[in-house]
């Protein structure tokens, strides 16, 4: 592994400056150049036609709904809107790019000049964006060995269904001034971009989909230079979580590499999710090595004043005012309200409030039993099995007291193992509370008998001790019986 310097000690002798490229695939029903599906998971090389696999005669055609979600997002950038732009060739040679081009955006894009903020700690932070462009996505390889790279593989397959996805892609200027916070402005950079972006119904934004992915650019200069340092670009980071902690590694691997008196690379590096790390790619083209020219087989794109007028009065309300109605209908503090949107929830908590739940139900289980096990998987919670459609529904069994916290918890776990909806799993676990008074008597009767010292003390008007009595009945029956009725049963009988 790398030698690193404490990150505390590397911000005492250098500044941060970040840099973030998010990639985000539209939710358009077509390519980005063709009419072929842009549906996830299809067979490998299933929608592919002579234009997106760049095949000698075919021609390309631009996708209209996506240049209005290009417009819509720079809009909601703050950005301005050109008025006259065109696609260009970017030219280089990658196993996944069946043209041996990209047709991207150069030095003509779409918005550009914008700006946004974001919170972090009660501290606001402006972002400047410095560009919103059109592309294309590639394709997917696949390398096939131990390592999982293209270094090492046995041998490597390629999946062109993706290549020709319409993607966004929003760069900012170099952030500076973030100090100590420079991961988790990261990082809450892209959430609040998620946000936006759902709000704005352009994209589903699944990271672990690849549908929204960030290119981490951080340097290092030294306190109070006024330069900025040579930047690295951690490629395809596709995780909150990820986002911060490569940040985190290249500002201490960064901090080791200068005060070793050696000079940081210029190039791509890969994050290692399991190991935390990052290691080198390739060294990083300059713009002029992609050879930019106009792409000869496509019209520019000049949206009409009027229409640009019409997308701005469309928007939707930006994420911070969107949060402060939230928390307020929802009775959150501030800090739940942080919290909240920190772990990623706030769409699955307000889709869970909308399928039924109370907030703070919604809550719960959203930041607590749902968190911990993303957690513990390393993943986010949008990539988790389950729907806030499901969650509402085992609160509402919680509710009307089908099930208790406990055996709430037993249900996750099927929904999550893929048993089916929560219903299918109380059924097929045999989860339901027990509330009647034959078996739950048989189970008193039974707690009294084998506690006669408690039952005693209960006789004895101490009815607190029906606590251990309780508890005993639970345990009898595998946590499902019904407390409340169970403490009515022993006071009965020992009355």
């Amino acid at each position: 592994m790398t030698d690193l310097v404490d990150y505390d000690e590397a911000l005492a002798a250098y500044d941060p400056a970040l840099g973030l490229e998010v990639h985000v695939e539209l939710g358009t029903a077509t390519k980005m150049f063709c009419g072929c599906s842009t549906v996830f998971g299809a067979e490998p090389n299933t929608q592919v036609c002579p234009t997106c696999l760049g095949l000698p005669g075919s021609m390309p055609a631009v996708n209209a709904v996506a240049v209005e979600s290009a417009i819509r997002i720079g809009l909601a950038l703050n950005c301005e809107i050109a008025e006259w732009c065109r696609f260009a060739r970017k030219n280089y040679f990658y196993p996944d790019m069946p043209k041996n081009f990209q047709t991207s955006q150069y030095d003509e894009p779409i918005a550009f000049d914008g700006w946004t903020e974001v919170e972090v700690d009660g501290e606001t932070f402006r972002v400047e964006i410095e560009r919103a462009h059109m592309e294309e996505d590639t394709g997917k390889s696949t390398h096939v060995g131990t390592s999982g790279r293209i270094h090492g593989a046995d041998y490597s397959l390629v999946d062109y269904n993706r290549a020709g996805i319409p993607l966004i892609e929003i760069v900012t200027k170099p952030i500076l001034g973030t100090r100590e916070k420079a991961p988790a402005v990261a990082r809450a950079y892209v959430a609040h971009l998620r946000d936006l972006l759902l709000g704005l119904g352009v994209s589903d934004v699944r990271m672990e989909q690849g549908s929204l992915r960030c290119d981490v650019n951080l340097s290092l200069s030294p306190i109070g230079s006024g330069t900025l340092g040579t930047r690295t670009e951690t490629k395809n980071v596709n995780s909150l979580r990820s986002v911060e902690r490569a940040a985190r590694y290249e500002v201490s691997r960064q901090a080791a590499v200068l005060r070793s008196g050696a000079s940081v690379t210029q190039e791509t590096r890969h994050w290692h999710e399991d190991t935390g790390v990052t290691t080198s790619g390739r060294e990083k083209s300059d713009a002029e090595d992609y050879r930019y020219f106009p792409e000869p087989d496509l019209v520019p794109v000049a949206p009409s004043r009027e229409w640009v007028d019409e997308l701005r009065a469309e928007l939707p309300e930006p994420p911070r005012v969107r949060r402060a109605r939230l928390q307020e209908a929802w009775g959150f503090s501030d800090l739940e309200m942080r919290d909240t949107v920190g772990a990623g929830a706030l769409g699955l908590v307000e889709q869970t409030i909308a399928a039924g739940a109370t907030p703070q139900a919604a809550r719960k289980w959203w930041l607590s039993e749902l968190a911990r096990r993303a957690n513990e998987q390393g993943t986010e919670l949008t990539a988790l099995p389950i729907t806030p459609e499901q969650v509402a529904r085992i609160q509402a069994l919680v509710d009307d007291g089908s099930l208790n916290d406990k055996l709430a918890r037993q249900v996750f776990d099927g929904v999550l193992a893929g048993e089916g909806d929560p219903d299918a799993v109380v059924a097929s676990r045999g989860l339901a509370i027990v509330s009647d008074d034959d078996a739950l008597g048989d189970a008193v009767d039974q707690a009294i008998a084998d506690n006669p010292d408690v039952a005693q003390k209960i006789r004895d008007g101490k009815h607190a001790a029906a606590g251990a009595l309780i508890g005993a009945v639970m345990k009898q029956m595998r946590g499902q019986a019904d407390a409340g009725r169970v403490r009515e049963l022993i006071l009965e009988r020992l009355a």
